[in-house]
């Protein structure tokens, strides 16, 4: 599923499809910011304020468990989501060589997401792959020993 091109594409009736699920209760928060960004793609303004209205609680509230977990965005994401482990394993095998390579490939930093929203790349502290090290992950897909001509040649097979 693509992202809306714009915060304005986050109609009041994709949030009322998520929002009739739930009861409204503070606990709920944090499946309702889940739901809201797998039909939005991320989490734009107007959806945490209406998060927040629906909740009754500040939007600062719900802000705060938007920007605490990595897992919830705030800006649009790239159809393809890009992690490179920087971990220790991957760091000592080279994984700053694979995160160079992939930069200067989308032309992004990590955090960032390329303007076509092709590609969104992450720095990770670990994939959990250690042994395959350096990783990088597409799309939960994961991909070991890397070197930069390999991963500059998966990108290259995604466009």
């Amino acid at each position: 599923m693509s992202a809306p091109k714009s915060e304005m594409d986050a109609t009041p009736a994709q949030l009322e499809g998520v929002f009739r699920r739930y009861r409204g209760e503070r606990p709920e928060l944090i499946p309702i910011l889940q739901d809201v960004q797998s039909v939005l793609g991320y989490l734009p303004p107007a959806a945490i304020a209406a998060v927040a209205k629906f909740l009754r609680v500040p939007e600062s509230v719900v802000y705060g468990v938007a920007t605490f977990y990595a897992h919830f965005h705030l800006t649009p994401q790239g159809r393809h989501q890009i992690r490179v482990c920087q971990g220790t394993p991957c760091h000592v095998r080279g994984g700053r060589r694979i995160m160079d390579a992939v930069r200067s490939k989308l032309g992004i930093q990590p955090g960032q997401t390329t303007e076509d929203r092709h590609f969104s790349l992450e720095r990770v502290a670990c994939s959990g792959s250690c042994a395959l090290g350096p990783v990088m992950v597409i799309d939960d897909k994961v991909h070991g020993r890397m070197t930069p001509q390999k991963a500059r040649k998966l990108l290259e097979n995604l466009k």
